[in-house]
C-alpha cells in the first residue's frame, strides 16, 4: 500500500497508468475506493493518482483542526514527492473546495480543475448550511458515525437498485474515524475562495447532478466568476455522480481533458503546440 510523508504525516494514495498526470480527490467521509470506476478508466491513457486525504481512508488521522489550506497544502506535497509538476485534478464534493483551493494556492501544480457537485465557497451564515452541520454532529456524538452512514446513503443512492451501492458506502463510512470527520465538517463550513475565482486561469470544467444537494443555479453564478470555465449537467443524478452515473461522468470527463489545450497539458512551452 503506497504512502507519502507529507506535512509530518503519511497520506495514502493510488497510482495506475502512465501519461498526463489526472488527480482525484474525494468527497468528506469516503476515501480513493469512490474513484474505483475512474481509475479504471482513465488508468489507460493517463497517469491516474487517487489520493486519500489526511483524516480519510488510508491515511493518517492526526488530531485537528484541520482546514483547506492545509488540504490543500497536503495535496501540493504529495505531487511534489511523486515527481508530478503538475495535473489534471478532479475534486468531488470537499475533494472540489480542496481543489479550489490548490488553484488558487498552487496555480503552477493545477493543468485544468474538475469541479464536481462542489462550490467555491460554504457559506456558514445559511441556514441550510448550519441545520445540515449541526445535525451531522449530533448524529455521530449521540448514535455514531454508522447511522449518518446509513442517512447520507439513503440520500446520495435513494433508488432500490442501488441496494448494493448503498450497502457498500455505508460499511466504508462507519470505518471513519469520528473526530477527524468532525475536524474535516468544521473545515469545510465557513470556508471561502470565492473573491479569488478570477485567478484561476486554467480550464474548468464544472460539473453538475440535476439533483444535488444544491441547485444547478448555484453553480450558473460561480462558473460565470471563472476566466475559461463551463458547466455539464448530469441528468438524473444526485451528489454521488461518479458512483452513480460513472458512464455519463466518465464521458463529460474525458471530452473535457480532451479539449484542454496542448500549452496546459504539459506546462513546459518549449515542449507545446503553439
Amino acid at each position: 500500500m503506497p504512502f507519502v510523508c507529507a506535512n509530518r504525516i503519511r497520506l495514502h494514495y493510488e497510482s495506475q497508468g502512465a501519461g498526463p498526470a489526472l488527480l482525484f480527490l474525494h468527497g468528506i467521509g469516503s476515501s480513493t475506493v469512490d474513484w474505483a470506476a475512474q481509475i479504471q478508466e482513465f488508468a489507460r491513457t493517463y497517469r491516474v493518482v487517487a489520493l486519500d486525504l489526511r483524516g480519510h481512508g488510508e491515511s493518517e488521522k492526526p488530531p485537528g483542526p484541520y482546514g483547506m489550506a492545509l488540504f490543500a497544502a497536503d495535496v501540493a506535497a504529495v505531487l511534489r514527492a511523486l515527481d508530478i509538476p503538475s495535473a489534471h485534478v478532479v475534486g468531488l464534493s470537499l475533494g472540489g473546495c480542496v481543489a479550489f483551493q490548490l488553484a488558487v494556492d498552487f496555480p503552477d501544480l493545477v493543468l485544468s480543475l474538475v469541479v464536481v457537485n462542489s462550490a467555491p465557497e460554504i457559506v456558514r451564515r445559511s441556514f441550510r448550511v448550519l441545520l445540515e452541520s449541526w445535525r451531522r454532529k449530533a448524529i455521530i456524538r449521540w448514535r455514531g458515525l454508522r447511522p449518518l452512514g446509513e442517512r447520507v446513503a439513503q440520500r446520495l443512492l435513494p433508488k432500490p437498485e442501488q441496494a448494493a451501492l448503498r450497502a457498500a458506502f455505508v460499511e466504508r463510512f462507519a470505518r471513519n474515524d469520528p473526530q477527524a470527520y468532525l475536524h474535516s465538517l468544521k473545515a469545510v463550513v465557513g470556508w471561502s475562495v470565492a473573491d479569488r475565482l478570477e485567478s484561476i486561469r486554467c480550464p474548468v470544467l464544472v460539473i453538475a447532478a440535476d439533483h444535488d444537494y444544491t441547485p444547478v443555479a448555484a453553480k450558473e453564478r460561480f462558473v460565470r466568476l471563472l476566466p475559461n470555465a463551463r458547466l455539464v449537467v448530469i441528468a438524473d443524478s444526485r451528489h454521488a455522480t461518479p458512483m452513480e452515473r460513472p458512464r455519463e461522468f466518465n464521458a463529460a470527463l474525458a471530452e473535457f481533458l480532451a479539449h484542454v489545450p496542448m500549452r496546459t497539458r504539459t506546462g513546459n512551452p518549449a515542449l507545446d503546440s503553439p
